[in-house]
Protein backbone atom coordinates (compact mmCIF):
# COMPACT_ATOMS: atom_id res chain seq x y z
CA UNK A 1 0.00 0.00 0.00
CA UNK A 2 1.36 3.49 -1.06
CA UNK A 3 2.49 5.76 2.16
CA UNK A 4 1.22 9.11 1.42
CA UNK A 5 2.80 12.52 4.14
CA UNK A 6 1.78 15.88 3.32
CA UNK A 7 3.95 18.69 3.72
CA UNK A 8 4.11 20.82 6.83
CA UNK A 9 2.33 23.63 5.21
CA UNK A 10 -0.62 25.30 5.41
CA UNK A 11 -3.90 24.08 3.38
CA UNK A 12 -4.97 25.40 -0.09
CA UNK A 13 -8.25 26.15 -1.32
CA UNK A 14 -7.51 24.27 -4.37
CA UNK A 15 -3.83 23.39 -4.44
CA UNK A 16 -2.31 23.90 -8.69
CA UNK A 17 0.23 23.96 -10.26
CA UNK A 18 3.60 23.00 -8.35
CA UNK A 19 6.91 22.94 -9.71
CA UNK A 20 10.47 21.38 -8.10
CA UNK A 21 12.96 24.26 -8.48
CA UNK A 22 16.53 22.79 -8.20
CA UNK A 23 18.14 25.83 -7.76
CA UNK A 24 16.61 26.37 -4.41
CA UNK A 25 15.79 22.93 -3.53
CA UNK A 26 12.23 24.08 -3.06
CA UNK A 27 8.60 23.07 -4.19
CA UNK A 28 6.25 26.20 -5.51
CA UNK A 29 2.03 25.98 -5.89
CA UNK A 30 -0.68 28.11 -6.74
CA UNK A 31 -3.73 28.40 -4.65
CA UNK A 32 -6.27 30.19 -6.74
CA UNK A 33 -9.50 30.71 -4.55
CA UNK A 34 -6.78 31.60 -1.81
CA UNK A 35 -5.24 34.29 -4.03
CA UNK A 36 -2.04 32.74 -3.00
CA UNK A 37 1.40 31.54 -3.97
CA UNK A 38 3.44 29.07 -1.53
CA UNK A 39 6.96 27.88 -1.58
CA UNK A 40 7.90 25.03 0.83
CA UNK A 41 12.28 24.65 0.87
CA UNK A 42 13.38 21.78 1.91
CA UNK A 43 16.38 22.60 3.84
CA UNK A 44 15.02 23.32 7.02
CA UNK A 45 11.45 22.91 6.07
CA UNK A 46 11.15 26.50 5.75
CA UNK A 47 7.31 27.66 4.32
CA UNK A 48 6.76 30.74 2.75
CA UNK A 49 3.17 32.37 1.18
CA UNK A 50 2.61 35.53 -0.83
CA UNK A 51 -1.15 37.15 -1.01
CA UNK A 52 -2.42 38.85 -3.83
CA UNK A 53 -5.57 40.45 -4.70
CA UNK A 54 -6.76 38.27 -8.17
CA UNK A 55 -6.00 34.64 -8.48
CA UNK A 56 -2.53 33.29 -9.42
CA UNK A 57 -3.71 29.54 -11.45
CA UNK A 58 0.19 28.56 -12.65
CA UNK A 59 3.95 29.32 -12.63
CA UNK A 60 7.20 28.50 -14.06
CA UNK A 61 10.78 29.45 -12.56
CA UNK A 62 12.87 32.51 -14.69
CA UNK A 63 16.45 31.96 -15.39
CA UNK A 64 18.18 33.94 -12.79
CA UNK A 65 15.11 34.07 -10.14
CA UNK A 66 11.53 34.62 -10.20
CA UNK A 67 8.74 33.09 -11.89
CA UNK A 68 6.26 34.29 -14.66
CA UNK A 69 2.41 33.94 -13.00
CA UNK A 70 -0.59 33.10 -15.14
CA UNK A 71 -3.31 35.30 -13.18
CA UNK A 72 -6.63 36.38 -13.84
CA UNK A 73 -5.96 39.20 -15.36
CA UNK A 74 -2.50 38.34 -17.28
CA UNK A 75 0.58 37.13 -17.26
CA UNK A 76 3.51 38.67 -14.60
CA UNK A 77 6.97 38.51 -13.86
CA UNK A 78 7.05 38.49 -10.07
CA UNK A 79 10.14 38.60 -7.33
CA UNK A 80 10.27 36.47 -4.93
CA UNK A 81 12.86 38.37 -2.98
CA UNK A 82 11.08 42.32 -3.50
CA UNK A 83 7.07 40.43 -3.65
CA UNK A 84 6.92 43.11 -7.11
CA UNK A 85 5.13 41.90 -9.99
CA UNK A 86 5.12 43.17 -13.59
CA UNK A 87 2.77 42.76 -15.96
CA UNK A 88 3.95 40.48 -19.50
CA UNK A 89 0.59 40.98 -21.31
CA UNK A 90 -2.77 41.65 -20.43
CA UNK A 91 -5.52 39.22 -20.67
CA UNK A 92 -6.40 37.82 -23.58
CA UNK A 93 -10.50 37.45 -22.69
CA UNK A 94 -13.32 39.07 -20.43
CA UNK A 95 -12.31 38.17 -17.18
CA UNK A 96 -15.36 38.30 -15.43
CA UNK A 97 -16.39 34.95 -17.58
CA UNK A 98 -12.89 33.62 -17.86
CA UNK A 99 -9.36 33.25 -15.74
CA UNK A 100 -5.61 31.83 -16.79
CA UNK A 101 -5.59 28.14 -15.35
CA UNK A 102 -3.29 25.44 -16.21
CA UNK A 103 0.30 26.74 -17.66
CA UNK A 104 4.05 25.34 -17.75
CA UNK A 105 6.68 25.97 -19.95
CA UNK A 106 7.72 23.80 -23.40
CA UNK A 107 11.65 22.46 -22.93
CA UNK A 108 12.65 25.72 -25.45
CA UNK A 109 11.23 28.13 -22.84
CA UNK A 110 8.00 29.63 -24.38
CA UNK A 111 5.28 29.64 -21.72
CA UNK A 112 1.63 28.04 -22.74
CA UNK A 113 -1.20 28.36 -20.93
CA UNK A 114 -4.87 27.51 -21.01
CA UNK A 115 -7.87 29.04 -20.07
CA UNK A 116 -10.90 28.26 -18.66
CA UNK A 117 -14.62 29.05 -18.93
CA UNK A 118 -16.63 29.88 -15.58
CA UNK A 119 -19.81 29.25 -16.34
CA UNK A 120 -18.61 25.62 -18.15
CA UNK A 121 -21.67 25.59 -20.32
CA UNK A 122 -19.53 25.82 -23.78
CA UNK A 123 -16.11 26.01 -24.98
CA UNK A 124 -15.05 29.18 -24.82
CA UNK A 125 -11.60 28.41 -23.49
CA UNK A 126 -8.34 28.21 -25.39
CA UNK A 127 -4.63 27.73 -25.55
CA UNK A 128 -2.34 30.71 -25.70
CA UNK A 129 1.66 30.72 -26.43
CA UNK A 130 3.67 33.04 -24.91
CA UNK A 131 7.08 33.88 -26.26
CA UNK A 132 8.99 36.62 -27.85
CA UNK A 133 6.87 39.02 -26.15
CA UNK A 134 4.07 38.15 -27.94
CA UNK A 135 1.06 36.24 -26.76
CA UNK A 136 -0.68 34.01 -29.86
CA UNK A 137 -3.59 31.64 -29.46
CA UNK A 138 -3.02 28.33 -30.65
CA UNK A 139 -5.68 25.80 -30.06
CA UNK A 140 -9.63 26.36 -28.91
CA UNK A 141 -12.86 24.45 -28.59
CA UNK A 142 -12.59 23.19 -24.61
CA UNK A 143 -14.21 24.51 -21.50
CA UNK A 144 -11.25 23.87 -19.20
CA UNK A 145 -7.73 23.92 -19.68
CA UNK A 146 -5.68 21.33 -17.97
CA UNK A 147 -2.91 18.57 -18.29
CA UNK A 148 -0.38 20.24 -19.95
CA UNK A 149 3.03 18.14 -20.77
CA UNK A 150 5.81 17.00 -22.74
CA UNK A 151 6.88 13.97 -23.88
CA UNK A 152 11.05 13.49 -22.69
CA UNK A 153 11.56 13.46 -26.57
CA UNK A 154 9.86 17.13 -26.42
CA UNK A 155 7.82 16.26 -30.02
CA UNK A 156 4.37 15.23 -28.16
CA UNK A 157 2.68 17.42 -26.55
CA UNK A 158 -0.50 16.65 -24.22
CA UNK A 159 -3.29 18.75 -23.05
CA UNK A 160 -6.17 18.22 -21.10
CA UNK A 161 -10.43 19.49 -21.69
CA UNK A 162 -11.32 18.25 -17.96
CA UNK A 163 -15.00 18.84 -18.38
CA UNK A 164 -14.99 16.52 -22.03
CA UNK A 165 -13.00 14.35 -19.74
CA UNK A 166 -10.55 14.25 -22.77
CA UNK A 167 -6.68 14.13 -23.27
CA UNK A 168 -5.12 15.55 -26.82
CA UNK A 169 -2.00 14.58 -28.11
CA UNK A 170 -0.19 16.73 -30.61
CA UNK A 171 2.88 16.84 -32.40
CA UNK A 172 5.17 19.29 -31.42
CA UNK A 173 7.83 21.15 -33.33
CA UNK A 174 10.46 21.83 -31.05
CA UNK A 175 12.03 24.97 -33.33
CA UNK A 176 9.03 26.97 -34.35
CA UNK A 177 6.53 25.82 -31.26
CA UNK A 178 3.95 24.67 -33.39
CA UNK A 179 1.42 21.84 -33.02
CA UNK A 180 -0.28 20.11 -35.33
CA UNK A 181 -2.64 16.84 -35.81
CA UNK A 182 -4.60 17.59 -32.84
CA UNK A 183 -5.89 13.84 -31.76
CA UNK A 184 -7.43 12.00 -28.67
CA UNK A 185 -4.61 10.97 -26.25
CA UNK A 186 -7.35 9.61 -24.01
CA UNK A 187 -11.23 9.70 -22.78
CA UNK A 188 -12.62 8.38 -19.55
CA UNK A 189 -16.42 8.11 -18.58
CA UNK A 190 -18.34 10.98 -17.70
CA UNK A 191 -20.23 10.46 -14.33
CA UNK A 192 -23.68 9.77 -15.27
CA UNK A 193 -26.91 11.83 -13.42
CA UNK A 194 -27.01 10.23 -9.86
CA UNK A 195 -23.93 8.13 -9.88
CA UNK A 196 -22.43 8.12 -6.35
CA UNK A 197 -18.98 9.93 -5.87
CA UNK A 198 -17.11 6.18 -4.93
CA UNK A 199 -18.50 4.87 -7.95
CA UNK A 200 -16.92 7.50 -10.66
CA UNK A 201 -13.21 7.71 -11.65
CA UNK A 202 -13.34 11.42 -11.63
CA UNK A 203 -12.14 13.63 -14.48
CA UNK A 204 -8.68 14.50 -16.01
CA UNK A 205 -7.21 17.46 -14.40
CA UNK A 206 -3.50 18.37 -13.93
CA UNK A 207 -0.31 15.98 -14.99
CA UNK A 208 3.20 15.32 -15.36
CA UNK A 209 5.65 13.38 -17.25
CA UNK A 210 7.92 11.15 -16.06
CA UNK A 211 11.79 9.68 -17.35
CA UNK A 212 10.32 6.68 -19.28
CA UNK A 213 7.84 9.24 -21.32
CA UNK A 214 4.60 7.65 -18.90
CA UNK A 215 1.95 10.63 -17.98
CA UNK A 216 0.61 10.67 -14.55
CA UNK A 217 -2.81 12.41 -14.94
CA UNK A 218 -5.11 13.54 -11.95
CA UNK A 219 -8.79 12.59 -11.91
CA UNK A 220 -10.16 15.60 -9.71
CA UNK A 221 -13.41 13.73 -7.92
CA UNK A 222 -11.86 10.42 -8.78
CA UNK A 223 -9.12 9.42 -5.67
CA UNK A 224 -6.55 8.83 -7.55
CA UNK A 225 -4.03 9.49 -10.21
CA UNK A 226 -3.94 7.49 -13.58
CA UNK A 227 -0.37 6.12 -15.30
CA UNK A 228 -0.40 6.01 -18.91
CA UNK A 229 1.63 4.71 -21.14
CA UNK A 230 3.02 6.75 -24.21
CA UNK A 231 0.25 5.80 -26.58
CA UNK A 232 -2.32 6.57 -24.30
CA UNK A 233 -2.88 3.00 -22.59
CA UNK A 234 -4.10 2.68 -19.08
CA UNK A 235 -1.17 1.42 -17.04
CA UNK A 236 -2.24 1.67 -13.34
CA UNK A 237 -4.15 3.59 -10.92
CA UNK A 238 -2.45 4.87 -8.18
CA UNK A 239 -5.49 5.17 -5.53
CA UNK A 240 -5.43 8.27 -2.90
CA UNK A 241 -6.25 9.67 0.82
CA UNK A 242 -8.23 12.70 -0.60
CA UNK A 243 -11.23 13.03 -3.40
CA UNK A 244 -9.81 15.89 -5.12
CA UNK A 245 -6.25 15.61 -6.61
CA UNK A 246 -5.55 18.60 -9.12
CA UNK A 247 -1.92 18.12 -10.26
CA UNK A 248 1.46 15.82 -9.53
CA UNK A 249 4.78 16.98 -10.24
CA UNK A 250 8.46 15.36 -9.68
CA UNK A 251 10.87 17.04 -7.30
CA UNK A 252 13.78 16.51 -4.66
CA UNK A 253 17.53 15.79 -5.51
CA UNK A 254 16.52 12.75 -7.69
CA UNK A 255 13.21 13.47 -8.90
CA UNK A 256 11.88 10.53 -7.29
CA UNK A 257 9.90 12.56 -5.15
CA UNK A 258 5.95 12.69 -6.03
CA UNK A 259 4.12 16.03 -5.25
CA UNK A 260 0.58 16.26 -5.51
CA UNK A 261 -1.54 19.37 -4.86
CA UNK A 262 -5.34 18.84 -3.70
CA UNK A 263 -8.54 20.69 -2.94
CA UNK A 264 -10.88 21.32 -0.07
CA UNK A 265 -12.31 24.20 -1.25
CA UNK A 266 -16.70 23.66 -1.99
CA UNK A 267 -16.27 20.52 -0.55
CA UNK A 268 -19.11 18.96 1.72
CA UNK A 269 -18.11 19.04 5.32
CA UNK A 270 -18.64 14.93 5.77
CA UNK A 271 -16.41 14.85 3.33
CA UNK A 272 -13.76 17.07 4.85
CA UNK A 273 -14.33 14.75 7.84
CA UNK A 274 -12.62 11.86 7.23
CA UNK A 275 -10.17 13.10 4.45
CA UNK A 276 -8.10 15.39 6.21
CA UNK A 277 -5.79 15.80 4.10
CA UNK A 278 -7.76 17.72 1.40
CA UNK A 279 -5.80 20.38 0.53
CA UNK A 280 -2.30 19.79 1.52
CA UNK A 281 0.40 19.09 -1.19
CA UNK A 282 0.78 15.18 -0.82
CA UNK A 283 4.31 13.01 -1.35
CA UNK A 284 5.13 9.77 -2.15
CA UNK A 285 8.38 8.06 -3.11
CA UNK A 286 8.51 6.27 -6.99
CA UNK A 287 10.99 4.12 -8.46
CA UNK A 288 11.22 6.32 -12.20
CA UNK A 289 12.22 9.74 -11.68
CA UNK A 290 10.20 12.50 -13.62
CA UNK A 291 11.59 15.30 -15.90
CA UNK A 292 13.18 18.25 -14.61
CA UNK A 293 11.22 21.75 -15.16
CA UNK A 294 11.46 23.62 -17.93
CA UNK A 295 12.21 27.44 -17.20
CA UNK A 296 10.33 29.88 -18.97
CA UNK A 297 12.15 32.65 -20.91
CA UNK A 298 10.00 35.42 -19.92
Amino acid sequence: MSVFEALPAPASGLGESPFWHPDEGALYWCDIPGKALHRWVQAGCRHKQWGFDCEPASCAPLPGGGLLLAMRDGLWRFDTESGQRQRLAAAPYDPAELRFNDGKADPQGRFWVGSMFEPRTRPAAALYRWAGGQLDRMADDITLSNGLAWSPDGRTMLWTDTPAHTIYAFDFEPGSGTITRRRVFAQFDKRLPEQALDDYAGRPDGAAVDSAGTYWIAMYEGQRLVRLAADGTRLADLPLPVRCATMPCFGGADLRTLFITTARDKRPADELAVQPLAGHVLTLRVDTPGLPVNFARG
